[in-house]
């Protein structure tokens, strides 16, 4: 499951940032979604994650309320909408699809990751 995000750049601080995670291959509509991100020298965490349907998300408390994550499976894409960026939010941002099925926020239990996209914000 081949999976390309896009929709990263340089930020002021403030601003507003819709990235984009397309996946080919019918896997992509089966299964839960989840976006992580690393930062310089930082582990990959988790951010937000989606369940295929669209009817459950899952967020990293660090995220709430400033980060939506949807989907559109007609067009094999997740969505991860940042509002109000930080310069703490910079780091690469990665999809991947979840084959587990313990815990949602487990990078462990996630596969087909993505080249990543690069957020960087401004202060």
């Amino acid at each position: 499951v081949p999976l390309a995000e896009s929709g990263g750049g340089l930020v002021q601080a403030g601003g507003v940032l819709r990235l984009s995670c397309v996946a080919s291959g019918r896997t992509f509509s089966s299964g839960t979604m989840g976006w992580f991100r690393q930062g310089t020298e930082k582990e990959r965490e988790f951010v937000a994650a989606i369940s295929w349907s669209g009817g459950s998300t899952y967020y990293a408390d660090s995220v709430k309320g400033r980060f939506t994550i949807s989907r559109d499976n007609a067009k094999n894409t997740v969505y991860l909408e940042i509002n109000n960026l930080k310069p703490e939010d910079t780091a690469v941002y990665y999809c991947a699809v979840r084959v587990g099925t313990s815990n949602v926020t487990d990078i462990s239990e996630y596969a087909y990751w993505g080249q990543g996209t690069q957020v960087t914000v401004s202060s």
